[in-house]
């Protein structure tokens, strides 16, 4: 242990004989008479404005030190032997600066040293997209996985060398993340997800983000943002459609089969009229909308039919002899011949001999406001919001093909537009017209006649027609609350009666004539809610009942008199009946007339109330009790199941 001990002085010697041997730095550079600087490398900040002298500079006597050409320029400056920076560094414009510090004595260089500045990064810049808006399109077919913007195409740059950009794609459309992604979050390159669906998605919008760190609330840490427009575009995928179809999906659709009729013996010069519509296609790609040609590939024997490649239109090219059906296959090309589809049209050929032409009613009711100009249509008196319409037909073939002209053969107030009626001048009065309409069909030249009756009215009724506003005027709503008054008054003075009649003897007990007053059922058919079952009779008129035992005393033959005999058939007033003469009749004064009138009516258990006009004041009310015809045998009094009890046909009438 002790021999490696004894080495130390040994070895030592010669490292103290080198050190010794070699003389003091101060004393070099005084020999040497050189320039030196405290430091040659130097780190600054960008971005930092460096006040501090960078290094100092040892100058001997009779030198003089300057800067060389050769360094940064305007970076650094010299003064009192201390070299300054002279910028703002920035490491995006220079990453070293470059000081060449020379010594001269007089013009002699004696020496030159270099000083190198090292300028650190700062993030102190935001990434740029190239584009703020970028708009792409994409078929509605492309394969899932192809890229569709490459990552050259979306790639943001960022000033900062140093710095790695982060992206993310941000929906904006709603679900428009799960057909798009992209590759990675350092790789922008846009890719497709899932199958794209014209008809659900034709556009979508995504903001691109990028982002200068991994850690987004890093506080150096800047975004850039960009927009991108995806539109996709529609392939052809899907056949022409028949209309009208159902949808099962997006790509079938369940076509329409056409059915038609058509005389036989005529050959029609018109296209045929097909149910549920003409023949007509569309390109199952709505966004590609072709044009359709259209051709008939089966079931036209005998070339019967032809077809209009354009519109569709089917056409009789001859007549047919017999009753005949025909399946006609109809095909429909695109334009460019690379889809089609087909469907069936079935043709019937009827003869027309075994069903008469005809209107489907007798007798149609109109109406049109007062004061109505030409030009106004005819509307609906059922159904005052739409037009009257009336059309002639073969009831046994209701979808025949026909082409039908509608004349008025006697008004001339009035004209047909095809199947709806205008006026030709101002409707001025209120009245009634009856205009016979004429239909011809021209395969067979057979006619058939209606009735309209047209009512002017003064109540304004809207109206399709060029003329009138269909609203009320301030005196047609004054004649309308007069009107009502008037009818309010009347009911209260008509239930003032029948109080009086069924419960006078309780107001008047004291009253001597309380016993001759009727039974309370003898008013029964004065009921509201009767008068709807009103109906015409065909009895004859009931001579009149014998006089009362107990009466007032009579009155004057003139009063006795006065009133005039009721026709054999009185007019319901429920309804007319659904005729000409009827109509006619309507607009007497004598058709329908109020429950206070002066006649007697013959229906069966008709109650009717009239005011005398010369009787006197204890008699001025009349009620008659009418025999009822069903009850002619019976001498009690009879209960109808209807209508309640009521007296027998030899009821006595009784006078109030």
């Amino acid at each position: 242990m002790r021999a490696p001990a004894l080495l130390w002085p040994v070895l030592l010697l010669p490292l103290l004989i080198v050190l010794f041997s070699q003389p003091p730095r101060s004393l070099v550079r005084a020999q040497t008479q050189v320039c030196s600087v405290s430091q040659n490398f130097v780190q600054v900040k960008e971005n930092v404005d460096v006040t501090d002298p960078l290094v100092n500079i040892s100058v001997p006597e009779g030198q003089q030190v300057t800067l060389g050409s050769s360094s940064t320029p305007s970076a650094f400056r010299i003064l009192e032997n201390q070299l300054f920076l002279n910028v703002t560094p920035d490491y995006e414009e220079n990453s070293v600066l470059q000081a060449y510090v020379e010594c001269k004595r007089d013009s002699i260089l004696v020496t030159q040293l270099v000083v190198f500045v090292s300028v650190l990064d700062v993030n102190d810049n935001e990434p740029e997209f190239p584009f703020e808006v970028k708009e792409c399109n994409v078929t509605e077919d492309t394969r899932v996985g192809t890229t569709v913007i490459t990552e050259e195409g979306l790639r943001a740059t960022d000033p900062d060398k140093n710095d790695v950009l982060f992206y993310t794609l941000q929906e904006m459309t709603p679900d428009a993340s799960s057909f798009f992604y992209l590759m990675g979050p350092n790789q922008p390159a846009l890719m497709l997800n899932r199958t794209l669906d014209f008809y659900k998605n034709q556009n979508m919008t995504f903001q691109l983000l990028v982002r200068d760190t991994w850690e987004v609330l890093t506080e150096s840490s800047h975004t850039a943002t960009a927009t991108l427009i995806l539109n996709v575009l529609p392939a052809d995928l899907r056949p022409p459609w028949f209309l009208p179809c159902s949808y099962s999906d997006d790509y079938n659709c369940v076509q329409a089969h056409y059915e038609g009729a058509v005389p036989i013996g005529q050959k029609l010069p018109s296209p045929l009229i097909l149910s549920p519509g003409p023949i007509y296609a569309v390109d199952g790609d709505k966004g590609i909308n072709q044009r359709i040609i259209y051709s008939i590939i089966a079931g036209n024997t005998d070339d019967t039919f032809t077809i209009d490649a354009n519109s569709g239109n089917l056409t009789m090219a001859k007549d047919i002899l017999s009753p005949t059906t025909f399946t006609l296959v109809v095909r429909a090309d695109q334009e460019d011949m690379a889809q089609n589809s087909v469907t069936q049209v079935t043709v019937k050929a009827q003869d027309l001999t075994e069903s008469p032409f005809q209107f489907s009613r007798s007798l149609y009711h109109g109406t049109v406001a007062l004061g109505s100009g030409a030009g106004t249509r005819v509307m609906d008196a059922a159904s005052p919001s739409e037009s009257l319409r009336i059309w002639a037909q073969y009831p046994n073939y209701p979808d025949l093909n026909l082409a039908i002209t509608y004349r008025i053969t006697n008004c001339t107030k009035f004209k047909m537009d095809e199947d709806t009626i205008l006026t030709t001048e101002a409707m001025e009065n209120v009245e009634v017209f009856y205009a016979e309409v004429e239909a011809t069909e021209s395969s067979t030249g057979a006619t058939a006649t209606t009735v309209v009756e047209i009512q002017v009215s003064e109540q304004k009724t809207p109206s399709t027609g060029d003329n009138g506003d269909g609203h009320f005027s301030t005196v047609d709503m004054a004649v309308l609350g007069g009107v009502l008054g008037a009818l309010l008054l009347l009911a209260l003075i008509c239930l003032a009666v029948l109080i009086h009649k069924h419960y006078g003897h309780q107001l008047n007990c004291c009253s001597g004539k309380a016993s001759e007053l009727s039974s309370g059922f003898d008013n029964d058919a004065f009921v509201p809610d009767r008068k709807a079952s009103w109906t015409p009779t065909s009895s004859p008129e009931p001579e009149p009942g014998p006089v009362p035992a107990k009466r007032p005393p009579s009155p004057p033959s003139s009063a006795r008199s006065s009133p005039v005999p009721p026709s054999s058939e009185p007019l319901s007033l429920a309804s007319a009946p659904d005729t000409p003469e009827t109509a006619r009749a309507g607009d007497s004064p004598s058709a329908v007339r109020s429950i206070l009138t002066k006649e007697r009516r013959p229906e069966s258990g008709y109650k009717a109330v009239w005011f005398g006009e010369d009787i006197g004041a204890e008699a001025d009310v009349v009620v008659l009790n009418a025999p009822t015809v069903e009850n002619e045998g019976s001498e009690d009094e009879g209960q109808d199941e209807n209508d309640g009890p009521h007296h027998g046909a030899d009821a006595d009438s009784t006078y109030i």
